[in-house]
């Protein structure tokens, strides 16, 4: 019998594999995996978001993104939810936002995925794991240990990417790059002054979010930087990604914030292309240094590596991404965690009372 799941996106960021968020891109990919494995997926998500099941989508507010507008948004997501339990009679419920304790489900099995670090969410947020109905997971062991105090574990799915849409590149251009969303704890100014240091080119890529912090930080630390050498690209999509990816010297990971995971790290190693980043949360994890990169500790380290990645095997970034960051692997263990989660249920207010098997997905 198939498995139906309903995905609930983060409400202000568009589900794609062209999405800017790491979040959104694992939404894409567990989508994609469930319909090539032949069950159903539902996905409720910002209207412009590309997904291979069922998209339900939402409005897209215009303009700045305040309290008003969270709160208003959080209302609609609360009715569109429990209007597609009622329609779609899920089997479970995965939601994937910030402030997804805000519209939770009243009875549904629900799986909720942290994406962020613990310290992002809003105080009493995970209040709501003492519910029967709903359990969390972490994106990686580095996140889950900063759960360690709380009395109700997590279970931990690590995130994964899509390998074969990367190819290793043996012969790289010199410029060096750095990739994500726009927005203070990123420090993409911290990479442009290592850039300045170690005197190379840099393209600074990523979306600024319509946040009143992320466009008063691109306006006011990002751009003043910014020179006919070092230069803001904007977005980019999956084939331009790709591209520069492939073709990048290194790319640079300066976060200040302790990441929970990174996938634009796994993309570059995917690519051949040594990763230089700052040692915090899982990119002490992900990047192995010395081997597929450095790890660093603020910006004159940084700019000192720039020239040492090409004593790094590109090869050997590629083989270890092949290794360690499968989608496949990823999607495989959420349909575990789906299995287990429904399976001690009673399930028959949704569906018929049945212990549903997952299949293994096809081709990711």
């Amino acid at each position: 019998m198939r498995l139906r799941i309903l995905s609930v996106a983060y409400p202000f960021s568009r589900v794609s594999f062209d999405a800017v968020g790491g979040a959104e891109q694992v939404v894409a990919t567990i989508d994609a995996g469930l319909t090539e494995s032949g069950h159903d997926s539902i996905v409720i998500a910002c209207e412009g978001s590309e997904v291979r099941g069922e998209l339900l989508p939402m409005p897209r507010p215009n303009g700045t993104i305040d309290d008003d507008v969270r709160a208003r948004v959080r209302d609609l997501y609360r009715e569109r939810i429990e209007e597609a339990i009622a329609e779609h009679a899920p089997d479970l419920v995965h939601l994937h936002g910030l402030d997804a304790f805000h519209y939770l489900p009243d009875e549904a099995p629900t799986l909720w995925t942290l994406h962020l670090p613990r310290s992002f969410y809003e105080p009493g947020a995970f209040d709501v794991l003492a519910r029967d109905n709903v359990v969390a997971n972490c994106v990686s062991e580095a996140q889950n240990r900063t759960f360690a105090d709380m009395t109700t574990s997590l279970e931990v799915v690590p995130n994964g990417i899509r390998l074969e849409d990367y190819a290793l590149t043996d012969a790289p251009d010199s410029y060096a790059l750095v990739l994500g969303r726009i927005c203070p704890e990123k420090g993409q100014h911290l990479a442009i002054e290592a850039a300045k240091l170690a005197d190379v080119d840099l393209l600074v890529a990523g979306q600024v979010h319509p946040y009143v912090v992320h466009e008063d930080y691109f306006r006011r630390d990002v751009v003043p930087l910014l020179d006919e050498r070092r230069r803001f690209v904007g977005p980019w999509d999956r084939w331009q990604k790709r591209r520069y990816l492939g073709r990048a010297r290194c790319l640079l990971i300066p976060s200040l914030a302790p990441e929970t995971s990174s996938l634009v790290a796994m993309e570059a190693l995917a690519s051949g292309t040594p990763v230089i980043a700052h040692r915090v949360g899982a990119l002490v994890d992900i990047v192995e240094d010395g081997e597929t990169g450095f790890l660093v500790d603020g910006v004159e380290e940084m700019a000192e590596a720039i020239h040492r990645v090409s004593t790094l095997s590109r090869a050997r970034c590629r083989q270890r991404a092949l290794e360690r960051f499968s989608a496949t692997t990823m999607v495989s263990r959420y349909f575990d965690l789906y299995e287990r989660r429904i399976a001690p249920r009673e399930i028959h207010r949704w569906r018929r009372s049945t212990r549903f098997r997952m299949g293994s997905p096809s081709s990711i």
